[in-house]
């Protein structure tokens, strides 16, 4: 369920012609808006959803998301990056929403977000999101950029098939409502403090049951030379190039890729902490990357040591490994 916005239209493109014979159904609507609600309408009957947008369209969304969170009500929403603020550079690539999809929305519930670094890993992880979103009951997303979503890939017929987990639909036709409310099938709005404050309680406990199931899965990956001290982080669509950086240029790093922001994967805190250079790789004017990073675990990236790309152009290989090895001079 999307309205058409680049780079998240593909998606409509790619599962249009393939609904009927596949048991789904493929819906465009007037704005993201309506997307939104009749997403979260169609969750409340049991229907597992999906919606697809970018940046400027998920902005319009947060309302209804925070609902989701509120109402507990499953939902899975790719959203694919690209330059902004407003309209930004319609057809070119960027990593600038990361804080958005952090920071979503008004009030306290948890953000799940999760973000893959080609296609296989794409197909992984919405996996994932539908699986937490179901069993937790709530909103979940899906972070990519256009260089993910319009790139060409080749792919080994023989490589392993995606890991697939089964997620069973919990919801079903109820009474729902987006006040605070009883934890009944009425679902009434209440102002009583002790069920505020009860409700808001379990929420927590939900955020540390998910967040302990997530270690289950792998929520970061490394390459490379696993024993280098020089240590490349970043997430996203940025794998390709650092990976090709480095067999190109057989430089002595390690490349730690994350797949999951939220929760984070604070196990990594360790190879990180061990680094000689801690270099972030990301394709933003700020690093958002580095500022989570310091909340999380209290590592700072100099801005010497961020390789910053942000001209709505992905990373080159042969630029990113000069870039690389001047770095670690």
């Amino acid at each position: 369920m999307a309205y058409p916005m680049t780079p998240a239209t593909p998606l409509l493109f790619e599962l249009a012609p393939k609904q009927f014979n596949n048991n789904f159904l493929v819906l465009e609507l007037e704005n993201e808006i309506a997307v939104a609600n009749t997403a979260l309408g169609a969750s409340m009957t049991g229907a597992k959803v999906m919606i697809g947008t970018s940046g400027g369209g998920f902005d319009l969304m947060t309302e209804a998301l925070s609902m989701g969170g509120q109402a507990e009500i499953p939902l899975v929403c790719c959203l694919g990056s690209r330059p902004g603020p407003g309209t930004g550079v319609a057809t070119y690539t960027m990593q600038g929403d990361l804080k958005l999809a952090l920071n979503y929305g008004h009030g306290e519930f948890f953000h799940f977000l999760v973000s893959p670094g080609d296609p296989q890993e794409a197909i992984e992880l919405t996996n994932q999101c539908f699986y937490f979103s179901q069993k937790y009951k709530l909103p979940t997303i899906l972070l990519y950029d256009k260089h993910i979503a319009e790139a060409l890939y080749t792919r080994d017929n023989k490589e392993d098939k995606a890991k697939i987990i089964k997620s069973e639909k919990t919801t079903e036709l109820k009474r729902y409502n987006s006040y605070e409310h009883t934890k009944d099938t009425l679902a009434i709005a209440t102002e009583d403090a002790e069920t505020i404050k009860k409700n808001f309680e379990m929420r927590a406990e939900q955020v540390k049951k998910l967040s302990k199931e997530a270690e289950k899965f792998e929520m970061f990956k490394i390459h490379g030379k696993k024993d280098s001290k020089n240590i490349i982080v970043s997430y996203g669509s940025t794998k390709g190039a650092i990976l090709d950086a480095i067999k190109q240029g057989d430089l002595n790093c390690k490349f730690i890729q994350l797949l999951y922001l939220s929760p984070f994967p604070k196990s990594i805190e360790q190879e990180l902490k061990n680094a000689k250079t801690l270099l972030l790789v990301e394709n933003s004017a700020t690093g958002e990357l580095a500022g989570l990073l310091s909340k999380k675990l209290q590592i700072q990236i100099p801005i010497k040591n961020k390789i910053l790309r942000y001209d709505g152009r992905p990373f080159f290989q042969d630029e990113l490994k000069e870039e690389i090895q001047r770095r670690l001079k």
